[in-house]
């Protein structure tokens, strides 16, 4: 029986960049989904209930930073793991972002491996 691999859902209206990022998580062993908008997103995390999820902050229909907040402060949910991935790097965007609950804060551009690192990070503490 082989091991389940972690579940990643990443949140992002960027076609290209959801490609980027799927194709290099997928070739590290993760099981991705994905949503190209923020209601999309909310209900995938809420059906599919993923390890960590990856998130913009600019989406259309619910931006990443009230879609943060809403998995957060739901009991069901708040444990998962939440990377913001995002062009917006203020510092008000940045401590908007810990506000919310994000675990996690990283700017575009980014190196995929930082990105991966990261998430494995996370994945290797305990719940």
């Amino acid at each position: 029986m082989s091991e389940k691999k972690p579940h990643i859902l990443v949140i992002e209206d960027d076609p290209d960049m959801v490609e980027a990022i799927k194709i290099r998580f997928e070739a590290n062993n993760f099981d991705v989904s994905v949503a190209l908008d923020g209601i999309e997103g909310l209900s995938k995390a809420r059906t599919k209930n993923p390890d960590l999820i990856i998130l913009d902050i600019m989406l259309p229909k619910l931006d990443g930073f009230k879609l943060c907040r809403m998995l957060k402060y739901d009991e069901k949910y708040k444990s998962i793991p939440i990377i913001m991935l995002t062009a917006k790097i203020q510092k008000s965007d940045v401590s908007r972002g810990k506000e919310v609950g994000a675990d996690a804060y990283i700017t575009k551009p980014f190196k995929s491996e930082e990105l991966i690192e990261k998430v494995k990070e996370f994945l290797a503490k305990p719940a």
